[in-house]
C-alpha cells in the first residue's frame, strides 16, 4: 500500500505557494480520506488524498500505535498490561485496514484514535463490577466494547449492530482478538432483540443517537446506562426525565459519559 511522507508531498508544491499552504498541508497529512484545495495567483493546485492511502501517521518518528497508545495512556492514568496494548494495536490495524469500505470511524490521526476512540472506550470500565456482562447498541468498529474487554478478561459483551457488514466485521474482529468466548454479535435492530441478558447497557456512535434514545431507555429499561453524547443527549435525557451524573471526558469540553441511574 503506497505510503506518502509530509516532506515527499509538501516538496511537490511550487515555491510561490509554499509558505501560504503550509498549514493545510500539515493537517492533511494527520488524516485519511480528505481532499484538500489550494489556491494562488498561480494555477490551482488540487491534491487528492484517497481514502485507500496509508499515511502512517501511528509511525512518525519511528513511534508505533502501540507506544503512542501507552504514552497516552500514562498521561491520562490508565493502566494498560503490556499484552493488552498489542491487541488494542492489533484492533486499531483491522479498523484502518476496514474503513476505506465501511466507514468505521472518521479521518483521524492514531493519536486522535488512542485519545478519541480506544482510550475514551475505557471511561466505563469503572462502572462494570467483575464478571459484568454489558450491552454495546450499535458499536460499528467495536466502541466501547473491544477496548473494555480487551482490558478486562473478565468482562464479556452482546453487540447489537444492525448493518451487515459491520456485524460481519465485528464477528471477524472478535475472532482476531481472541474474544470470541465473550463476545456475542447481533445483527438486529436494537428494537428487534427479545431477551437478551446484561445489566449494563452502553452506546457510544448510534446513528441518530438523539432520535432513538426514548426507545433505547424503554428497550432496555430496568438496565444501567452508559452513554456517550455532548449537550444534545444531555437535552434528551432531561427531556425523559432521567436522572444522571455527566463526566466529562478527558481533553474534551463539549463530550461526556452519561450515567444514568435506575
Amino acid at each position: 500500500m503506497p505510503r506518502i511522507l509530509y516532506s515527499q508531498f509538501f516538496a511537490t508544491i511550487r515555491a510561490d505557494v509554499a509558505e501560504l499552504v503550509d498549514a493545510q498541508v500539515s493537517e492533511a497529512c494527520s488524516r485519511k480520506g480528505v481532499e484538500v484545495r489550494f489556491f494562488s495567483s498561480a494555477p490551482i493546485f488540487i491534491f487528492a488524498i484517497a481514502a485507500t492511502l496509508h499515511f502512517d501517521s501511528d509511525r512518525m518518528g519511528n513511534e508505533t500505535f502501540e507506544h503512542i497508545l501507552s504514552r497516552m495512556a500514562d498521561q491520562l492514568g490508565h493502566k494498560i498490561e503490556p499484552e493488552a496494548l498489542e491487541k488494542l494495536a492489533a484492533h486499531y490495524e483491522l479498523v484502518m485496514q476496514a474503513n476505506p469500505l465501511l466507514h468505521l470511524t472518521g479521518p483521524v490521526s492514531a493519536e486522535e484514535f488512542a485519545e478519541r476512540h480506544t482510550l475514551e472506550s475505557l471511561a466505563i470500565l469503572r462502572f462494570l463490577p467483575t464478571g459484568a456482562k454489558f450491552i454495546d447498541v450499535g458499536p460499528g468498529g467495536g466502541f466501547p466494547s473491544f477496548p473494555c474487554l480487551v482490558a478486562r478478561p473478565d468482562l464479556s459483551a452482546v453487540l447489537i449492530e444492525s448493518k451487515v457488514k459491520k456485524a460481519d466485521f465485528l464477528v471477524d474482529a472478535a475472532g482476531k482478538l481472541d474474544l470470541s468466548d465473550r463476545v456475542a454479535v447481533i445483527n438486529k435492530q436494537f428494537e428487534e432483540v427479545k431477551d437478551i441478558e446484561g445489566d449494563f447497557v452502553t452506546c457510544r456512535a448510534l446513528d441518530k443517537f438523539s432520535e432513538k434514545l426514548p426507545r433505547l431507555l424503554r428497550r432496555f429499561a430496568g438496565k444501567h446506562f452508559l452513554l456517550f453524547g455532548g449537550p444534545m443527549l444531555r437535552d434528551g435525557l432531561n427531556a425523559a426525565h432521567r436522572k444522571f451524573d455527566e463526566i466529562l471526558l478527558p481533553n474534551s469540553e463539549r463530550r461526556f459519559l452519561f450515567v444514568l441511574k435506575k
